[in-house]
């Protein structure tokens, strides 16, 4: 059993003690700390609740509705939801914040609690800490029986993200109707069953075929949108000679791509194509956390804008894009932000850029992605055991390659020329991380093993 808090929320193995995973008590705990601390900052008593289709998803979300409640709050269900929806509901409905129930791509023993302000985005790393210690304190204050709160099931805000999407100034719904796609989707037994459908009729795409369309929470396969977990996406793709597939995690706010050869396109290069159509019409800056490609700053750099990397985490690359006035940002495993729209990982807006990208290019989507630069990343790790002082080792690392452009933002990122390394500790493991990214696979293999030996010399020095 595992319950992990951190920048990204509450998040835990259903079952087993309190504490130790995610039980009703850690549920009702946590949501009743958080609501606690929405009413002191007095912007109002309404509250967004939205969920994925996980097996465990009915049982939280009536705990934390009911929790809400009793604390006075009027909370707005949105029952099988998305993220980036539940993010838009909150500024819709002038609510005081929200709670998005998934836990992403994780396996469907997991869920977790992630937490919203009153604009819809993430909550900071202070008030994430406020809300721990207050859990822990249990300094909770529950209304009295004249004063609880009411729950309203509102099921009309899909509806209105999708409307808000279809307005969106770089959205032609004509161009996109008129190529009549043939699309293979993978909503892996969860929301995107019935939200990315419904997105691709609006957008006009009538040939749409779902695969894992059925939401019971039994994911298909491993839910996190990687090419080897969408073999039957690529395999079906290929078979029925569609023009491309879309993939989804369960809560819809990563995305990715499969080439009418079945071929993966890359979960790294969504962002990248989506920028390089933003940016052909906005022209600014763009932002990906540091262990993203490099084609994105290629991509923003021959669009003549600035790119710029931040710490890894939604709300730190939400941070950055703020701090340079970004006109579009994401993360490198599909998550595309776009501050026109709102400022969350949203795959719905990704899917009706990208394929209006698609559309005014004139090309297939394999041809699209062989305009881009090719760019390979290695990702390995460190197990570290508890008397390895991390901060020694970068500072060693840093030393040995002092020559070298030195990003100390995330951990450590060295570049090469247009190769880099990059080196974080991990938020929930014992482990270091080490991405590094060439050209070539060999080249990008060959530098993180370079660097992994550095770190285990290191290691044997104390």
């Amino acid at each position: 059993m595992a319950l992990i808090k951190s920048i990204s929320g509450i998040r835990g193995t259903i079952g087993g003690q309190p504490g130790q995973g995610l039980t009703p008590i850690d549920v009702v705990k946590f949501t009743a700390a958080y609501g606690s601390l929405i009413l002191e900052q007095d912007k109002g008593k309404k509250i967004v609740v939205g969920r994925d289709g996980r097996i465990s998803g009915a049982m939280v979300r009536s705990l934390v509705t009911a929790t809400l409640q009793g604390l006075g709050f009027e909370v707005i269900d949105l029952g099988l939801s998305t993220t980036p929806t539940v993010e838009m509901a909150v500024t819709m409905a002038g609510a005081a914040g929200g709670i998005i129930l998934t836990a992403s791509h994780n396996p469907k023993e997991w869920n977790a609690l992630k937490l919203l302000n009153h604009e819809g985005e993430f909550i900071s790393a202070e008030m994430g800490a406020q809300v721990l210690e207050r859990a822990e304190q249990e300094a909770i204050r529950f209304a009295e029986i004249n004063k609880l709160g009411t729950i309203t099931e509102d099921e009309s805000f899909m509806q209105k993200h999708i409307d808000a999407i279809l307005a969106h100034p770089l959205v032609d719904v004509a161009a996109v109707k008129a190529k009549s796609y043939k699309v293979i989707v993978d909503a892996v037994n969860s929301t995107g069953a019935a939200y990315v459908p419904a997105l691709l009729s609006a957008l006009g795409v009538e040939e749409v075929t779902v695969l894992n369309g059925e939401v019971t929470g039994n994911f298909a396969h491993n839910p996190e949108p990687l090419p080897e977990n969408l073999r039957e996406l690529c395999n079906e793709v290929a078979k029925r000679n569609a023009d491309l597939g879309i993939a989804v995690d369960p809560d819809v706010d990563r995305l990715c791509f499969v080439c009418e050869d079945g071929t993966p396109f890359g979960e790294e290069y969504t962002l990248v194509a989506v920028a390089d159509y933003v940016l052909g019409h906005t022209k600014g800056n763009t932002v990906s956390n540091l262990s993203s490609t490099r084609a994105l700053r290629d991509v923003t750099e021959k669009h003549g804008g600035r790119y710029f990397g931040s710490a890894v985490g939604e709300v730190n690359v939400v941070k950055k894009m703020k701090e340079v006035n970004a006109v579009i940002g994401g993360e490198g495993n599909g998550g595309i932000i776009d501050p026109q729209l709102h400022y969350g990982r949203d795959a719905l807006v990704g899917i009706a850029l990208f394929l209006t990208h698609l559309a005014k290019s004139g090309k297939g989507i394999g041809a699209l992605r062989k305009s881009y630069p090719d760019y390979f990343i290695s990702k390995n790790k460190i197990e570290l055991d508890e008397t390895i002082d991390v901060k020694h080792i970068f500072e060693k690392i840093k030393t040995r390659y002092s020559k070298q452009p030195i990003n100390t933002e995330d951990g450590l990122k060295i570049e090469f020329d247009t190769d880099w390394v990059h080196l974080r500790t991990s938020n929930t493991e014992p482990i270091i991380r080490i991405y590094s990214e060439s050209n070539t696979e060999t080249t990008a293999s060959n530098i993180a093993k370079r660097i992994m030996t550095d770190i285990r010399e290191i290691m044997q020095e104390r």
